[in-house]
């Protein structure tokens, strides 16, 4: 594999760089002092920040791009053997590296760095290192999956040896990371269009925490299935594990958990059976106070004080499309909008929801890819039925094609199997018409999904 030289800088060219993290990574090279380049399919509010930033984009995707000095190309996952850059990039003999191949060498260049591993809840949880490790002034880079308000984006460049960054599963990408601190926040079915099973997940995160560098720490879900698999692969190993959980032996622990009128938690925490005082959050729910034990434990890992961490995670809150209140509509109804894409994550956040609704609760649902909807069709339709109305979109593809074997429609018959009133009308003018018609003051809707779903609150407002 190629090595970058991070004291010589040269000419790296991204493939996809409007992408959330390949536009980070640029982003990142080029204070460096390296010279960027990059290309996109289309114009953004992204590639624009970068051309801002002295950052060369090419919109399109054609050989042409690929000049002589470029030096060398990081690509992302989306990117095909027929694309013409990479052909071209292939004929000139130029280094290729994956995404996730040169974030871990980015991250090689700091010494405390943070990898939050997770099926569900990585965004969130990066958030809450990136509040804290921001209180304690200590100049974070920060890489993280959504938009944070506090820093603006989805990065943050500093000028320490701090860095948190996500570390996604999908295509076992986060193995190329050796994090000085690796979480593991839980361990669940999905990405089953790569993955052949639970037990393939599962092992793949084992892998994922051999990564931990020499003398660093795991951070484990210790009420998890999967706790004893995960930390069996690093036995023997000159790496500290650490569990944390609701349960009693975890050495961070949670107790008497409690949510105010807005289903933010406060809780006790307990390190290693010691009382630390209370705990409070600004982001909600019960599984959120429990990712937050992780935040903890690294943040103490990597030397940062208890009154950083507590006036930290308080600051925290979500990012973009984790529960976000977008506003009201005329009729008084609140509108959310929520990134849930998978039953277990839904199930979090209704159970949030049913917690602060006033009045009705509606989903305006768009199901993310087409093999995870068809592998959890009966999970997607229990954990959607506890609200009282579940609209749904068409399917967001994503990455994959319509092979005609699911549809949204399968999802509406599931629902109503269970009693609950959902209507298929897989347009968001549809959806959007249907809401405002028949909503009243003081309900919610949750527009829900990872794909374009969060349009409709946008059309309501």
């Amino acid at each position: 594999m190629y090595k970058v030289d991070f004291e010589k800088p040269c000419h790296a060219h991204f493939i996809g760089i409007g992408g959330v993290s390949m536009s980070g990574l640029a982003e990142i090279l080029k204070k460096e002092g390296f010279t960027v380049s990059g290309s996109d399919m289309r114009e953004s509010d992204t590639t624009k920040a970068l051309e801002a930033n002295g950052i060369k984009v090419y919109i399109g995707q054609v050989a042409s791009n690929i000049t002589d000095d470029i030096d060398f190309v990081v690509y992302t996952a989306a990117i095909h053997p027929d694309n013409e850059e990479y052909q071209m990039v292939v004929s000139k003999n130029i280094p290729l590296l994956t995404r996730a191949q040169f974030l871990g060498q980015v991250m090689e260049n700091y010494k405390y760095s943070v990898a939050v591993a997770g099926t569900h809840g990585k965004t969130t949880t990066t958030s809450m290192m990136a509040h804290i490790m921001l209180k304690a002034s200590t100049d974070p880079t920060i890489s993280i999956g959504g938009h944070l308000n506090v820093i603006d984006g989805n990065i943050r460049v500093g000028s320490s040896d701090y860095f948190v960054t996500e570390a996604c599963e999908y295509t076992n990408s986060y193995h190329e990371f050796k994090a000085y601190a690796s979480i593991i926040l839980n361990i669940d079915n999905d990405h089953l269009d790569f993955f052949k099973n639970i037990e393939n997940i599962a092992a793949s995160f084992a892998t994922f925490a051999t990564k931990t560098q020499d003398g660093g720490t795991l951070i484990v879900n210790g009420d998890m299935k999967y706790r004893d698999q995960v930390i069996d692969a690093v036995k023997g190993r000159d790496i500290k594990v650490v569990t944390f959980g609701k349960n009693d032996g975890n050495n961070y622990q949670a107790k008497n958990i409690r949510l105010n009128e807005l289903g933010q938690p406060t809780y006790d925490l307990y390190i290693d059976g010691e009382s630390k005082g209370e705990i409070s959050l600004s982001v909600m729910g019960e599984h959120n106070a429990i990712n937050s034990l992780s935040a903890i434990a690294a943040s103490f890992y990597i030397g940062i004080s208890m009154d950083d961490i507590r006036e930290g995670l308080k600051l925290c809150h979500s990012a973009d499309r984790r529960f976000q209140y977008k506003g009201t509509t005329e009729k008084g109804a609140t509108i959310i909008d929520d990134y849930a894409h998978h039953p277990t994550e839904i199930s979090a956040s209704l159970a949030v929801a049913t917690s602060v609704k006033k009045n009705d609760l509606w989903v305006a649902f768009q199901p993310h890819t087409y093999s995870r909807t068809k592998a959890h069709l009966t999970d997607f339709a229990k954990a959607l039925s506890v609200s009282d109305h579940v609209l749904l979109a068409d399917i967001y593809a994503a990455r994959e094609k319509d092979d005609g074997t699911v549809s949204s429609k399968d999802l509406e018959n599931e629902l109503k199997k269970l009693g609950c009133d959902a209507v298929y009308l897989g347009d968001f003018d549809s959806i959007k018409n249907y809401f405002e018609k028949n909503s009243k003051n003081n309900d919610m809707l949750i527009t829900m999904g990872a794909g374009n779903i969060d349009s409709v609150g946008v059309m309501l407002l």
